[in-house]
């Protein structure tokens, strides 16, 4: 999946590291952090990409250095995982499979996704979030977050295509 920033969404300073993060996640559940989960969760946050399971997949399984490797299974369950902690979230599907995102550190911002190549863009924008919240108040809803997900055609699919003329055309 193509991706994009059209405001700046880089990650602020966070106080607890992602892994760290997610060691105390897994404690809260008697789990452990594992040597395969951690570095699962170091190629995650390794840049601000939206991804998908199989690159996770396609990018750990193969064998390391130190002789070891990510299984597919672990990968899938750690991905499960990561979401119940907060830390990655599902954005949207393409060619049916889902696509995921960092959600810790991030701030609130929304995404442009199109119909067409898949490219996906994302945006802040303070309007919606104030009309949300104002339709939220007079609702009587406590609002702890949004998520907008605008399907369409990006601006680079709905260019005409460039038409050649046929020599017929010139006569």
């Amino acid at each position: 999946m193509n991706s994009s920033t059209v405001n700046d969404l880089t990650r602020p300073e966070v106080t607890v590291s992602p892994v760290e993060k997610f060691r105390e996640f897994l404690a809260t559940r008697s789990k452990r952090l594992t040597q395969e989960r951690e570095t699962i969760v170091r190629e995650i946050f390794a840049d601000h990409e939206h991804f998908d399971s199989d690159q996770i997949v396609s990018r750990l399984t193969q064998p390391r250095r130190d002789g070891g490797r990510v299984s597919r299974a672990t990968v899938y369950r750690t991905l499960r995982e990561l979401e119940k902690a907060g830390l990655i979230r599902k954005v949207a599907r393409s060619n049916d499979r889902e696509v995921y995102e960092h959600d810790y550190g991030y701030p609130q911002h929304d995404h442009f996704i199109c119909e067409k190549c898949n490219q996906l863009v994302e945006f802040r924008n303070e309007e919606i979030s104030s009309v949300l919240a104002r339709v939220s108040a007079e609702h009587g809803f406590r609002m702890s977050g949004h998520r907008l997900e605008v399907h369409g055609i990006c601006a680079n699919c709905a260019k005409p295509p460039v038409r050649r003329h046929r020599k017929l055309d010139m006569i």
